[in-house]
């Protein structure tokens, strides 16, 4: 779609430059969501594949993924052997709805940044300890962990001028052994709830996040596996009623259903799963 109230175009933005952000301006990364739909308000875009990141690094502190990678990027990484959840992140870039032409454009921090309860890059980053690295207009850095970044429903913690640099999952949550779920009410549906279970090889330590079934992201932890009753009381008290999505993808019941149901499945299979590899 043409965007015909936008008057310029930064093809080669600095940092220097992010002071002079104004309302009217909005970043570009992959475009896919903004060239969507009208953007009447907008007057100014500013092309972050300017900057020119290296789509991703990594190194024995974890991996490091720029805004700007593409979620087919995303998919070209060789992990290294000892990522056990490395799975985890073809299954998050599946669940995205889209053609292949908007999985080549589509960005990791613009899923993230657009911040819909269906994002799988959100789902991704929550489930994997990650932590947002966002760039101040005025020079400076600040880090908020993944759980955190998204408030609501196309709402972050985003002030105006800011932008997302990068997303860095840790080594420790990319050795966890991974249990992905996802529904929708059809087969190429948007998802209406995606939950993802994470045990440490160490201690045996479980983590459970909910999300696209939910306003915002929500992650339960234990030391170790819980009981099925403990894990639906945990629950029932992390995701009250009221959190629950609500919108033609799903109501907020069938996606309670969904969650609780994919709860229990994660627990049992990452308890098997720990139980054949201590074999």
């Amino acid at each position: 779609m043409d965007l015909d109230t936008v008057t310029a175009v930064v093809a080669a933005p600095t940092r220097a430059a992010q002071a002079t952000w104004r309302p009217g301006d909005a970043w570009l990364a992959g475009g896919t969501w903004l060239f969507s739909e009208p953007q009447p308000h907008l007057r100014r875009l500013i092309d972050l594949r300017g900057f020119d990141w290296p789509p991703f690094r990594f190194d024995a502190g974890g991996l490091e993924i720029a805004a700007t990678c593409t979620l087919a990027r995303l998919g070209r990484i060789d992990p290294p052997p000892e990522w056990a959840a490395a799975p985890l992140i073809g299954q998050c870039r599946r669940a995205l709805l889209g053609s292949f032409k908007v999985r080549n454009e589509a960005t990791v921090g613009g899923n993230l940044c657009l911040s819909l309860p269906a994002g799988p890059m959100i789902s991704l980053a929550t489930a994997l300890d990650g932590v947002c690295t966002l760039w101040r207009p005025d020079g400076g850095v600040r880090q908020v962990a993944a759980l955190d970044f998204v408030t609501g429903p196309q709402r972050n913690v985003l002030a105006p001028g800011e932008l997302l640099r990068a997303v860095t999952l840790p080594a420790a949550a990319l050795r966890c052994r991974t249990a992905f779920r996802r529904s929708s009410l059809t087969p190429h549906g948007r998802s209406a709830a995606l939950l993802i279970g994470r045990r440490s090889p160490d201690d045996g330590a479980f983590t459970l996040t909910v999300t696209a079934a939910t306003v915002r992201p929500v992650r339960l932890a234990f030391p170790g596996l819980p009981g099925a009753a403990e894990l639906l009381t945990a629950l029932e008290r992390a995701v009250p009623p009221w959190l629950y999505h609500h919108d033609v993808h799903g109501t907020p019941a069938w996606r309670r259903l969904m969650t609780v149901r994919f709860a229990e499945e994660i627990r049992s299979e990452l308890a098997w799963r720990r139980q054949e590899g201590a074999r």
